[in-house]
């Protein structure tokens, strides 16, 4: 759920009164703050309990969910005490948050790539039974399907084999990472199997965004805040209705709701890991390298992250699946090195 912001401000405003460009410290006696992505959260969560644990001199992180655009802005926002030390990003830092980080003076973005999550379209086991293509839930959920008026009120209306129920989807706000992830990894595909697509990519390339990009604003899509469980319990009570959000939330509500195959693959641990299932996607946290010298803990909190997320891990636990090995040393030397992220390297 998304936090106040009031709260965290006032949580973070601790008794650190200069970070500088990350030199200098006055103790750092302020806890170690995190924000973004409602899909990472439970994830840094359990990282922040096993380090307060494990680390007593540093106190305990204080973890906020207010969605990845929201964290990014955040964590964009500068140095300093009323700024937090790391990012949850269910998907990747874009290039325009990379220069207002920049801009602000936050210019040793550390970037790590923790594991690998599915976004998940749940249904209820009440629920008649459905399998979709990305075409479809597309032609269902764009508010201008193909650069057409959007007509269609029940699954049946996109496909005669579909139920005749109507559409009614629970998903992120715009905040949201796992919205983002929705529109790339869903929405752009469905949308690119209409080949005129191309050709208006190449007459009008912002139409071609917007009519493959934009979602329906009626009661058709609900959006449910910065909150997934939330999610779990509307689509759980209302068999017919469905969701989106991350697998780990799929994973650990088994029973209550169920996974929708997706161009015939269904969300499962095997077929996300192997970026198989169409809607598997990196999830990343960004650590303020300008902090490190003044927040106690920061260098060892990292540290717990990158011990907590490997195959034998207790992150596997909460539901995180874990990247391949290359990925995973990878991403282990950046965070020992703390090797800051570079504009050239977010193009590759």
């Amino acid at each position: 759920m998304r936090a106040p912001i009031t709260g965290l401000m006032a949580a973070m405003a601790v008794t650190l009164t200069a970070c500088g460009g990350g030199g200098s410290s006055d103790g750092g006696v302020r806890a170690i703050t995190v924000v973004g992505s409602s899909t990472v959260y439970p994830f840094t969560r359990a990282v922040a309990e096993n380090f307060a644990r494990n680390n007593p001199d540093f106190g305990s992180p204080v973890v906020e969910s207010t969605g990845t655009g929201g964290g990014m802005e955040l964590f964009c926002a500068g140095v300093g005490t009323e700024h937090p030390d790391l990012a949850n990003a269910s998907r990747r830092i874009k290039d325009t948050e990379f220069a207002n980080c920049q801009a602000n003076g936050v210019d040793q973005i550390i970037e790590l790539q923790v594991g690998i999550d599915g976004l998940a379209v749940v249904a209820s086991p009440d629920g008649p039974e459905m399998s979709l293509t990305r075409a479809q839930i597309y032609q269902a959920l764009a508010a201008e399907p193909w650069g057409e008026e959007q007509t269609a009120e029940t699954w049946s209306d996109i496909d005669a084999s579909l139920p005749d129920t109507p559409i009614r989807v629970y998903g992120p706000p715009t905040t949201s990472g796992t919205r983002d992830a929705f529109i790339e990894l869903i929405m752009e595909a469905g949308c690119e199997t209409n080949a005129a697509m191309e050709a208006l990519e190449e007459e009008d390339e912002d139409r071609k965004d917007q009519v493959c990009t934009s979602i329906r604003e009626d009661q058709s899509f609900i959006e449910a805040g910065e909150n997934d469980n939330l999610i779990i319990q509307r689509v759980s009570q209302n068999p017919g209705y469905l969701g989106l959000l991350g697998y780990s939330f799929l994973a650990e509500n088994e029973g209550e709701v169920i996974g929708v195959s997706i161009d015939g693959v269904a969300p499962t641990y095997d077929s996300i890991a192997s970026f198989d299932y169409p809607g598997a996607r990196p999830l990343f946290v960004y650590v303020k390298g300008n902090h490190l010298e003044a927040i106690r803990g920061l260098r060892e909190f990292v540290a717990e992250y990158v011990s907590a997320w490997g195959p034998e891990g207790y992150l596997v636990g909460e539901g995180m699946i874990s990247n391949p090995d290359e990925v995973r040393a990878n991403y282990a030397a950046a965070a020992e090195a703390m090797t800051v992220l570079t504009e050239e390297d977010l193009q590759n």
